[in-house]
């Protein structure tokens, strides 16, 4: 028998939710309307096979409700299903650990899909989210200085300049520690080893 958990602080969604999951052969469908409710039903009963999820809800919620609910529920599939229809949110939602994310503005034959992909063990975005975080992350690997932070861009080009560690951290008032992490940070995302390629990557891109 199928099962699922709805968390959302809208009736109607639940209805709607309700409806289609029944439609897809789910019996046991459980309600919470807020992330506190939802993890206290999870600790006193059986884990649902599926969480559809909406973020926006009163008390603790956003993102940092997946985990929690993937501690209590460690085999259920969610779905993030919210009115933020942004891009860089539905890439959010999967690094946070869900597996899917659907904008309530979707028809329901989406929804559909989406939980039929999740069932499968598979990931989803819709065409459009996929395509967009595509072009995203493309972009990110053709600029990679685009991904620095100001503060990582600081240190890249203060290692450029021939600069040690101790002197950046006094140049930037910050302390060898910090500046230590920004470097490693910076050879993990620019993908070279030591110092030496930190110095050649800044000279040659000219940052």
């Amino acid at each position: 028998m199928k099962s699922a958990l709805v968390i959302d602080d809208h009736p109607v969604t639940h209805l709607g939710a309700n409806r289609l999951l029944r439609d897809l052969g789910y019996e046991r469908i459980g309600q919470a309307m807020s992330g506190e409710e939802a993890l206290a039903q999870l600790a006193e009963g059986e884990a649902p096979d599926l969480i559809v999820l909406d973020i926006s809800l009163p008390g603790a919620g956003g993102l940092d409700l997946v985990a929690p609910l993937r501690a209590a529920a460690p085999d259920a599939r969610i779905l993030i299903f919210s009115m933020n229809d942004q891009t860089g949110f539905a890439a959010r939602a999967l690094q946070a650990g869900a597996q899917g994310f659907l904008s309530k503005n979707a028809p329901p034959a989406d929804f559909r899909e989406a939980v039929r992909m999740l069932e499968e063990g598979e990931f989803y975005l819709s065409p459009r989210h996929a395509m967009a975080l595509a072009t995203l992350r493309a972009g990110a690997a053709a600029d990679p200085l685009g991904a620095l932070s100001d503060r990582e861009r600081q240190v890249l080009a203060l290692i450029g300049r021939g600069m040690s560690l101790q002197a950046i951290a006094d140049e930037l008032d910050v302390s060898y520690k910090t500046a230590a992490n920004t470097s490693s940070l910076l050879k993990k995302k620019l993908g070279v080893d030591g110092i030496n390629g930190l110095m050649k990557f800044a000279l040659d891109s000219g940052v």
